[in-house]
């Protein structure tokens, strides 16, 4: 009697060879239900010896403990200067989370799914891609402020507010259909292709970067440094990295080079200082050429615009008194201060008061769902008015600036 033939693979899946090793790419999208099938049955036909998954020790960990923010450090997070990075990371969590609560899916939950099956079956586990933490800021260095601000702003105005109930809104929001088709080749490719040609800078390590890094670790992970060749590989990745994938296939790339964060450039460096220079040599030349000014009117001039707006914006994002104050003594210096900003020690000031404990980080997957949510949270509320008064410093140094020069 003839063996029962084996069912054949998924159409999501792309077989590759490479040095007498087989490859099994299964191309999944994060908050689908279908990829979660179609891992598992990749996995139950081939019998591989390595199960690659698209995932770094932070997003295991957050996946399998389910404790992504628990330890997280907002005074260290505010001292360094990353709060708008930190919001951007959120935004973007909290976007994929309403994708996968509005089709039933758990984010990355095929990725888990993978995980899990894997270890049921005894079959080693191999995590391929890069530390999150280095992509995000190899992204954010990439950006300028300008498409910072557009990136964090168009991610916290999807934000749904609590009260809302729309009857209709999963036959207007995106479908498990509408998930499922943009797994398509055609539509992949020309998603990506309109990513680079509206953001570049995001594309190149968000995408490529990972395309590469991705068939490298998964092309090693059939030679690994103890033990037997593996013949038999499945590696289960977002479909957005398969075409990048296929075509980086058998080149292997840098991967130190890959997860180093790039310096401030010069430029950058030279405006940072040359800035503040330009600006105290420029109001010393307008006071000595002003006749009925002192030197005290000049600084006023200057100093008072650039507190209001610190202090304004850091009142209306909710901050402390001690913040407002802090605010509105720090904003002068740090406007001209290279190596001082105002949101840090505003951020830290706030932290201080407000002191965030484990249950405020244990709640942020969920309260950065609404805006209530993201208000009431004390660690999205310290960076919030950490980002505020940096901007109210901004604006109100360079309305100074302007009085100053027309004056």
């Amino acid at each position: 009697m003839a063996a029962a033939s084996l069912p054949p693979l998924p159409s999501s899946v792309t077989e590759l060879e490479h040095e007498g090793a087989t490859y099994y790419i299964v191309g999944t999208a994060h908050v689908s239900k279908q990829s979660v099938d179609d891992v598992r049955a990749v996995i139950d036909r081939v019998k591989p010896d390595v199960v690659c998954v698209e995932l770094d020790k932070v997003r295991y960990e957050a996946l399998t403990k389910d404790s992504a923010f628990r330890d997280l450090d907002v005074f260290k997070v505010v001292r360094e200067g990353r709060t708008l990075y930190l919001l951007a990371h959120l935004a973007l969590a909290s976007y994929q989370r309403r994708i996968g609560a509005s089709l039933g899916v758990k984010p990355g939950a095929e990725l888990l799914a993978a995980v899990k099956i894997a270890e049921e079956r005894g079959i080693p586990v191999e995590l391929i891609d890069r530390d999150i933490n280095i992509t995000l800021k190899r992204t954010w260095k990439n950006l300028g402020l300008w498409k910072r601000s557009m990136l964090l702003s168009s991610l916290i105005v999807g934000f749904e507010d609590d009260d809302e109930d729309d009857e209709d809104e999963d036959d207007k929001g995106i479908t498990a259909k509408t998930v499922e088709d943009l797994k398509e080749p055609k539509a992949l490719s020309e998603m990506l292709s309109e990513l680079g040609r509206a953001v570049p800078q995001i594309k190149t390590p968000l995408i490529d970067e990972r395309d590469q890094y991705l068939a490298t670790k998964a092309v090693a992970a059939a030679t690994p440094e103890t033990g037997p060749k593996r013949k038999t590989v499945v590696a289960v990745v977002g479909a957005a990295h398969v075409p990048g994938m296929k075509a980086n296939w058998g080149k292997p790339a840098d991967l130190a080079k890959l997860e180093k964060i790039p310096p401030p450039g010069l430029l950058w460096t030279i405006l940072k200082w040359a800035v503040p220079v330009l600006f105290i040599v420029g109001l010393i030349y307008f006071w000595q050429q002003s006749e009925e000014s002192s030197f005290f009117d000049m600084m006023l001039r200057w100093v008072l615009p650039t507190s209001i707006g610190a202090g304004g914006l850091t009142l209306l994002a909710g901050g402390s008194i001690f913040s407002v104050l802090t605010a509105i003594v720090v904003s002068p210096l740090a406007a001209i201060h290279p190596l001082l900003g105002t949101g840090m020690v505003v951020g830290v000031v706030e932290a201080w008061r407000r002191r965030p404990g484990v249950v405020d980080c244990e709640q942020l997957p969920d309260d950065i769902q609404t805006w209530r949510g993201f208000w009431r949270n004390k660690v999205t509320r310290i960076l919030l008015i950490a980002v505020a008064s940096g901007i109210g410093t901004a604006v109100g140094f360079w309305i100074g600036v302007t009085y100053v020069v027309t004056s």
